[in-house]
């Protein structure tokens, strides 16, 4: 382990993507995490995003990237076995991260004054759709529920289609950023108050959606408005699109201030356009967004994609191609970058990852190992850590326990 949190000990009973990602955030700085699941047994069990495609000889892909850096052990939380294992556990550990509906744990005899009794100084992230309290805390919580609450799906769509989710259950990623800030924020308390008790994080998944979406009720508070989707267009700004190319491409285009509007207008030998008052601020061109478009996409579409993206960048114009998974993994930028890195995968060998995000200049993080097998490490836990004899072992394995 290296980086900024090594030593910082993490417990991961939480499933599926919010929680995971939020742990695994901590382990890419050098947090040590040990994900907790469900025995297996037969087609039962186990972490439910191991079943989420995409899947390669049966093995689940997403579930090796999203549980990357960490080691894997298997128990039943549900029995009192596996609730007595739990708790000796527990004390080694600095943050314990869950997923579970309120309520749930205190119904597995685990309340939180329990394990603040085991650890004192224990922060517990709680990651949940909806929150500990309120009427929906009791719903249950997945990525589509939080996008629709919060707004995201309302305003992803263009004018009179259906709203649209993303292709992708981004807001379970965007809970576990905020939720593993949350940790941080509570560690430096305790590291600023080294006597102080550990304390409770409530992170509605939901309220994290809401607070990238921010300009939504501020814009209806003051305004009565509400913010009404402008599908490939820009709320904020014009021209702006995703337009095609000679060769078939898709490119995205903003002129996001007043200098890119100007120097977009010189570079394709339409001066004329700076000097005409329907253009003269973005507000004035956002009444005229459609025109200044056309504008826009009779360029874009008279050139190949790389021709223009070539032309609008060197002149500083905000543009870029739309690209897909395989664009990623071959551009020159990110290969430069390293933006796209390797780990170790006892099934694959080596599987491509996302690089640490950000880069620290004196303490980087690192990206070691993707996702382990169920139970990997139960040896090692229940063995030496434990000290569990390996008949021992045996017995909770038969008994379903671990």
């Amino acid at each position: 382990m290296s980086g900024p949190l090594e030593g910082l000990k993490v417990l991961d009973i939480s499933n599926v993507i919010a929680g995971p990602f939020a742990a695994a955030l901590l382990g890419d700085f050098g947090a040590e995490v040990l994900k907790v699941e469900l025995p297996v047994r037969g087609n039962a069990g186990g972490d439910p995003l191991r079943g989420l495609p995409p899947h390669k000889d049966g093995k689940p892909l997403l579930w090796k990237a999203v549980n990357r850096n960490k080691q894997a052990i298997t128990l039943d939380l549900r029995k009192p076995e596996g609730q007595a294992l739990f708790c000796r556990l527990l004390p080694r550990f600095d943050v314990l991260i869950e997923n579970y509906r309120p309520g749930t744990l205190d119904r597995w005899n685990l309340p939180k004054e329990k394990l603040w009794e085991l650890q004192p100084k224990l922060v517990i992230l709680r990651v949940t759709g909806f929150g500990q309290t309120g009427p929906y805390s009791g719903f249950a919580g997945f990525a589509r529920l939080f996008e629709a609450y919060a707004g995201l799906t309302y305003i992803t769509r263009a004018p009179a289609e259906p709203p649209m989710h993303p292709g992708y259950p981004i807001g379970d990623p965007i809970g576990g950023v905020f939720g593993a800030f949350g940790v941080l924020a509570a560690l430096m308390h305790r590291a600023k108050n080294p006597d102080a008790p550990g304390q409770e994080i409530d992170l509605s998944c939901t309220e994290a959606m809401m607070r990238l979406l921010e300009v939504l009720p501020i814009e209806y508070d003051q305004l009565g408005q509400l913010h009404e989707p402008v599908g490939n267009g820009n709320a904020y700004v014009a021209p702006a699109g995703v337009f095609r190319s000679a060769d078939g491409e898709w490119v995205t285009f903003t002129a996001a201030t007043q200098s890119v509007f100007e120097r977009f207008c010189r570079m394709i030998g339409r001066a004329e356009l700076v000097a005409d008052p329907r253009y003269a601020s973005n507000p004035l061109r956002m009444q005229h967004a459609p025109a200044l478009n056309a504008i826009v996409a009779e360029w874009i579409g008279a050139r190949p994609y790389r021709e223009a993206i070539r032309e609008l960048s060197e002149a500083g114009v905000s543009v870029a191609p739309v690209y897909s998974n395989r664009d990623i993994a071959e551009d020159e930028h990110f290969r430069f970058r390293q933006s796209i890195t390797r780990v170790t995968d006892a099934d694959f060998g080596s599987v491509a990852v996302i690089c640490v995000v950000p880069r620290l200049s004196a303490t980087p993080g690192e990206a070691r190992s993707a996702g382990p097998a169920p139970g990997a490490h139960n040896a090692e836990v229940y063995g030496s850590w434990l000290g569990l004899s390996e008949p021992e072992q045996d017995r909770l394995r038969g008994a379903g326990v671990i």
